[in-house]
C-alpha cells in the first residue's frame, strides 16, 4: 500500500484519492461508525469550546459541522477532523471582547482567506521548521491559560468586574469572587471531570465526556440544582444551521482586526498540520501539507459565513477517528452529518446541561493539553529548556503570540550560535 509519499506536494484533496483507488460497503460501514464515534465526541467538546470563548454554544455546533465537513472533503490527510479547539479559546475570547461577535466571524475569514494563500503559496513545509520546545511551550501556557478562565464557570463565581484576560489579574479577581462561590456548580463540575477521568481509566472505548455531561444534566434536574443552564444562560439551540452570510466589512475594522487574524492563521496553520502529522504517525500515511492548509482556509471561510468560529485539525477527535477504524474522508464527512441530525432532531435538550459540566469536560482538555512528560524532557536539553520556558512564560504572562514569536527567534539566537533547537519536523 503505497503512504502518498509521492504526491505528497500535490494539490489533490485525499477524498477525490480514495475515491478513485476504490471504495467499497465494508469501507463505508467502518467509515459510518467511525464519524459516529467521534461526532459522540465532538458534540458535548464544541459546545464547552464555544461557551469557553464567549459565544454561544450552537456556534462550536456550526463549527463543527460546516467546517468539520469542509476539512474532510477537501483536506490533504485521509484521517483529519475538523472543527472547533481548545487552543483558540484564549484568541477568540478576546477578540469577543474587543471586537464582538461580527468581529470575530471577520476575524475567521480573513484567517481563512489567508490560510488559503499560504496553502497555494506552499508554505506548508515552514510549519515543520517550528522549534518543536516552542510548539510545546506554548501549548502548555494556553492550557493553563484556559483553565484559569474555567473556574468561573467551574465553581459557579459571581463577578463583580468583566473578567480579565491576562493570568495573574485574572487570578485576583477569581479570588476576590470566592465568597460567591456555589457548592452545587463545584460539585456537578469537579464531579463530571472526575467520571471522564474514571470512564477513561476504566472503559477508554466509551464516550466519557458525553457520559458526563448526561448525567449531570439529569442530576441538575432532578435536584433542582440551582446552577446555570445552557438554557439559563443562551436560551434553547436553534434547530438547524442558519443562512448564510459575510460579516460586515469596513476598511477600518478590517485594519484593526489584521493582527489578530494572523494571529489565528499562525495557530491554525501550526495545529492543523501538526494533527495532521500525529495521523501520519498513527496510520504510515503521509499528508498532503499545502492541500491541508488551503481545505482549512476554505474550512473557515464557510464557518464564518453560517455564525462558526475557528476551525482547525483537532489532534484528540483525528486521534480518536483513527482508532475508531477510519478508511477515507468520508468518516469526517459523516461525523458532520451525524452532529447536524442532532442540532435537527434534539437541540432541546441542550438547554439542560450545566456550564459547570462543560467547564469540566475543559478540566479534562486542559490536563490532556499540558503535555507533561514532554515538558519535563525539554527541561534538561539545554537550548531546548531556555526556549520553552521563554515561549511558555510569555504566553501566559503576555499572549499567545508574543510567546511564539520570543521562543522562534530565542531558537534562532541559539542557532547562531551554534546550539541548535529540533524543529517540529527534525
Amino acid at each position: 500500500m503505497p503512504d502518498g509519499s509521492a504526491t505528497a506536494a500535490s494539490y489533490r484533496p485525499k477524498l477525490w484519492t480514495t475515491l478513485r483507488e476504490g471504495y467499497g460497503p465494508g469501507a463505508f460501514r467502518k467509515d459510518a461508525l467511525a464519524g459516529l464515534t467521534v461526532a459522540i465526541v465532538a458534540l458535548p467538546l464544541s459546545m464547552a469550546i464555544a461557551v469557553a470563548s464567549g459565544v454561544s454554544p450552537e456556534r462550536g455546533l456550526y463549527t463543527a459541522i460546516v467546517g468539520g465537513f469542509f476539512v474532510s472533503a477537501l483536506g490533504g490527510s485521509r484521517f483529519q477532523i475538523g472543527g472547533p479547539a481548545g487552543a483558540f479559546i484564549v484568541l477568540v475570547a478576546a477578540t469577543v471582547a474587543r471586537f464582538g461577535v461580527e468581529g470575530v466571524l471577520l476575524t475567521v475569514l480573513l484567517s481563512g482567506l489567508l490560510l488559503t494563500l499560504a496553502g497555494f503559496l506552499r508554505l506548508g513545509a515552514l510549519i515543520r521548521h517550528i522549534p518543536h520546545a516552542v510548539t510545546i511551550g506554548f501549548t502548555c501556557g494556553i492550557a493553563i491559560t484556559i483553565l484559569a478562565s474555567q473556574l468561573t464557570e467551574l465553581a459557579g463565581l459571581k463577578l463583580t468586574t468583566a473578567e480579565p484576560g491576562p493570568l495573574l489579574p485574572k487570578l485576583v479577581v477569581l479570588g476576590q469572587a470566592l465568597p460567591t462561590l456555589n457548592l452545587a456548580a463545584l460539585a456537578i463540575g469537579c464531579g463530571s471531570a472526575l467520571l471522564i477521568f474514571l470512564v477513561r481509566h476504566w472503559r477508554p472505548t466509551w464516550p466519557g465526556m458525553l457520559i458526563a455531561v448526561i448525567l449531570a444534566s439529569a442530576v441538575a434536574a432532578f435536584l433542582h440544582l440551582p446552577v446555570e443552564t445552557v438554557g439559563s444562560r443562551f436560551g434553547g439551540l436553534p434547530h438547524g444551521l442558519p443562512m448564510p452570510h459575510l460579516p460586515p466589512l469596513s476598511p477600518g475594522l478590517l485594519w484593526q482586526i489584521l493582527p489578530t487574524a494572523l494571529s489565528f492563521t499562525l495557530l491554525g496553520g501550526v495545529e492543523s498540520l501538526l494533527s495532521a502529522k500525529v495521523a501520519d504517525g498513527m496510520t504510515g500515511r503521509k499528508h498532503r501539507s499545502n492541500m491541508e492548509l488551503v481545505a482549512q482556509g476554505i474550512a473557515n471561510v464557510a464557518s464564518a459565513c453560517f455564525g462558526g468560529i475557528s476551525v482547525t485539525g483537532t489532534i484528540a477527535r483525528t486521534a480518536t477517528n483513527v482508532r475508531a477504524g477510519a478508511c477515507s474522508p468520508l468518516s469526517g464527512i459523516l461525523h458532520a452529518v451525524f452532529l447536524l441530525l442532532f442540532l435537527l432532531v434534539a437541540a432541546p435538550l441542550a438547554s439542560f446541561i450545566p456550564l459547570s459540566a462543560l467547564a469540566g469536560v475543559l478540566v479534562v482538555v486542559c490536563w490532556n493539553m499540558f503535555e507533561k512528560q514532554e515538558f519535563v524532557r525539554l527541561l534538561n536539553k539545554g537550548a531546548s529548556a531556555a526556549v520553552l520556558l521563554a515561549t511558555f512564560a510569555l504566553t501566559l504572562i503576555e499572549d499567545l503570540t508574543t510567546g511564539i514569536a520570543a521562543g522562534c527567534i530565542l531558537a534562532l539566537v541559539f542557532t547562531a550560535l551554534g546550539r541548535r533547537v529540533p524543529a517540529e519536523g527534525g
